[in-house]
């Protein structure tokens, strides 16, 4: 059986490689049509001292919490960072693949602790190398850093030092395409809001300054939103009686992969939930997600109906309850092809664009009416964004745009509802040179000219012996690319129990707990250490998954690896299995890490 069914794998293998070359434009356009956009965010928090002030009620972590309960189902991978002038707790990006992952991250935010100074720098700096090391080829990297104040540094960090550090921080996220979005948490009016604004604005981020904690929830739901372009839809605000009241939630069309609503109050509340057809939804339920702490709670409703919904809220009496919606679109944006090779000033752009869903063009005449479609061409010589509206044309955005200069323009389509921004791919129209970079509208060919009858030659056996060469070179290089494919992919069993200990006063840290599912492939143990800067020489010490549900250790660092107390040499590696314990003695610093597979 295993004969087989790597046989059919190889063949797979095969059948994809050969496909590949003969259409090698199947992969990108699989990709396009992919529009449930994922995350990579870094959640950055300021914990020194003064947000004891600032933030009393520690809302800040309440809105983190929500924003993890506002991402994707699947997909989306976050992580966490608490700094102060040093990194004071950090977990690398997890990929969410379940409730329980979701839950892991909002425990880890309610261990975070207090520290004594500020430095913006190293909360930017931290969480761009966070995103470095685990970010997704596709996914939208982005890190919310939250800040209550200007820096208060530490002897032997100038003001300056902070600067550069942050100026090379800040340009190394914008090469990455990294989107930061700050919010200055003002309460004492000391805000330092020029130094956020500008972290923001050069990585396209957004800055948000509040002068109360009590806000944070709404901003958090406005970054998540404009990251994915869509809009928060104010729903009503509530003053509790002790009763259940009414609100009515509009699922507007089937392309609507989830609705997210959120439920702001000082005191917990009970909901329910009944569907367009009236009848009772059980919260939660299949389809139905529901967080709930003492000051959000979060329902999340996938691939819902379309239709009215209704919303019943039961809030303690006098509470302030604010419910917002942010729905996350199946849809997508196609400009058509210009119909010119080439444009001067003057000449006028025939624009022609649609909407998708799954990859099929909309036909919801009530979707397409109720959005409005522009043009927007931004002149890269005089950095100046130009629009202009387009009408709609059965199912199709249209309109003519005149190029004003022989200058170079960025054109796009941008498709706005109440509920979603969507943008298309962008054309660059070069009115200097006279050229676009994408492909013309392609034009049928004139059938080809008769060919004279070629002389008789003899059967081409050099040709077909290469040809012969080329196949298993081709078989030989797929069976390679497998095999390290089906190695990568590998996933990891249990969890490890890491503990540290100070080998100088013995005192040792609370045992934590790693799931390794996670993990695919390889997992180095500074991963599990979640990054942690004075634990970077165990980057050189890593595990692969056994045989079995057995683990392989390697060690390339110059730690020592002690089992059963005797020193072992894992540099080719060593076999772990369940309960197996193992003790590594740092060189840096004088700590110990004792680990235990369970």
């Amino acid at each position: 059986m295993k004969i087989k069914n790597r046989l059919i794998a190889f063949l797979a293998v095969i059948s994809l490689t050969f496909a590949f070359i003969l259409n090698p434009f199947t992969a990108s356009t699989a990709r396009a049509a992919d529009t449930d956009e994922k995350l990579d965010v870094v959640l950055a928090v300021d914990v020194s001292n003064s947000m004891a002030e600032s933030d009393r009620n520690k809302v800040a972590n309440e809105a983190m919490k929500m924003f993890i309960d506002m991402t994707s189902v699947q997909g989306d991978k976050i992580g966490v960072l608490a700094y102060t002038d040093q990194i004071v707790r950090e977990k690398a990006l997890l990929q969410v693949n379940s409730a329980q992952d979701k839950q892991d991250l909002k425990d880890f935010v309610d261990q975070l602790s207090r520290g004594a100074y500020t430095d913006i720098a190293v909360g930017v700096k931290e969480s761009v190398k966070i995103l470095e090391a685990g970010m997704t080829p596709g996914h939208r990297p982005m890190i919310v850093l939250l800040a209550d104040g200007n820096n208060s540094l530490n002897k032997g960090r100038s003001q300056a030092e902070s600067d550069k550090e942050l100026a090379d921080a800040v340009e190394q996220a914008r090469q990455k395409g990294i989107h930061v979005y700050t919010i200055g948490l003002n309460a004492d009016g000391k805000l330092n809001k020029t130094v956020l604004e500008k972290i923001a604005t050069d990585t396209g981020g957004k800055a948000f300054v509040t002068d109360t904690a009590e806000t944070l929830p709404q901003i958090l739901s406005e970054i998540f939103a404009s990251e994915l372009r869509l809009k928060v839809v104010p729903l009503t605000n509530l003053t509790g009686n002790g009763s259940y009241q009414d609100v009515t939630v509009s699922i507007p069309n089937n392309n609507v992969l989830e609705a997210n609503i959120s439920i702001v109050s000082n005191k917990a509340v009970d909901v329910k939930l009944f569907d367009p057809a009236g009848k009772s939804v059980p919260v939660p339920s299949d389809g139905v997600i529901y967080s709930r702490s003492s000051s959000y709670s979060l329902m999340k409703l996938t691939k819902p109906a379309e239709g009215d919904w209704k919303l019943q809220v039961k809030g303690a009496d006098r509470d302030k309850i604010d419910i917002s919606l942010v729905f996350n679109y199946d849809i997508r944006v196609v400009m058509e092809p210009l119909t010119q090779t080439s444009y001067k000033a003057g000449d006028r752009l025939k624009i022609k664009a649609h909407l998708e869903s799954g990859g099929d063009p909309l036909t919801d005449a009530g979707l397409l009416g109720a959005a409005k479609a522009t043009l927007v061409a931004t002149d890269l010589d005089l950095k100046k964004e130009l629009t202009s509206p387009l009408a709609l044309t059965g199912t199709d955005f249209t309109g003519e745009w005149a190029l004003p200069e022989n200058h170079r323009y960025e054109v796009r389509v941008r498709v706005e509802d109440s509920g979603y921004v969507r943008d298309s791919d962008k054309v660059t129209v070069d009115a200097a040179k006279g050229t676009v970079s994408a492909s013309p509208t392609p034009t049928a060919s004139a059938p080809p000219a008769a060919q004279p009858e070629k002389e008789k030659k003899p059967f081409p056996w050099t040709a077909v012996l290469l040809g012969g060469l080329l196949t298993l070179l081709v078989i030989a290089g797929a069976i390679v690319l497998f095999t390290r494919h089906k190695k990568a992919n590998r996933g990891f069993f249990g969890q490890m129990v890491v503990e540290i200990r100070d080998e100088n006063t013995g005192e040792r840290l609370s045992p934590q707990y790693r799931k390794l599912n996670a993990f695919k492939g390889r997992i180095r143990l500074h991963q599990l250490l979640q990054l942690a800067p004075e634990y970077a020489e165990t980057d050189k010490i890593y595990f692969e998954p056994g045989k079995g549900d057995a683990l392989l250790l390697f060690n390339r660092s110059g730690c020592l690896i002690e089992r059963s107390g005797r020193a072992v040499d894992a540099s080719k590696g060593i076999e772990l299995r369940k309960n197996d314990r193992i003790k590594i003695t740092l060189q840096n610093v004088n700590k110990s890490i004792q680990l235990e597979y369970i």
